[in-house]
C-alpha cells in the first residue's frame, strides 16, 4: 500500500509544526519520494539527529507502506 504525498506531509508537520516540505515523487508510483525539509527545531542537531526525528514522525510507516524516502533536511 502507497503513501500519498498529502499524508506523508501531515504527520511530519504533526511532529514538526514550522517544517517547509517539499516532497517529489520520483518513480511515479507513490512510493519513491525525495524531501527537502527546513525546520527551526533542527538547529544544533547533526544529520543523523535531523533525519531521525523526521523518520519518528512517521510513525513506522517506513519500511512498509513508505517503501523509499530520500532526505534533505536544513534549518530553516
Amino acid at each position: 500500500m502507497a503513501l500519498p504525498i498529502e499524508e506523508i506531509k501531515k504527520m511530519i508537520k504533526e511532529s514538526i509544526p514550522d517544517a517547509t516540505i517539499e516532497i517529489k515523487d520520483l518513480m511515479g508510483d507513490n512510493n519513491h519520494y525525495s524531501a527537502t525539509i527546513k525546520s527551526s527545531i533542527f538547529k544544533g542537531k547533526s544529520k543523523i539527529e535531523q533525519h531521525k526525528m523526521v523518520y519518528k514522525s512517521l510513525k513506522g510507516k517506513m519500511g512498509n507502506e513508505l517503501h523509499a524516502l530520500s532526505l534533505t533536511t536544513m534549518e530553516k
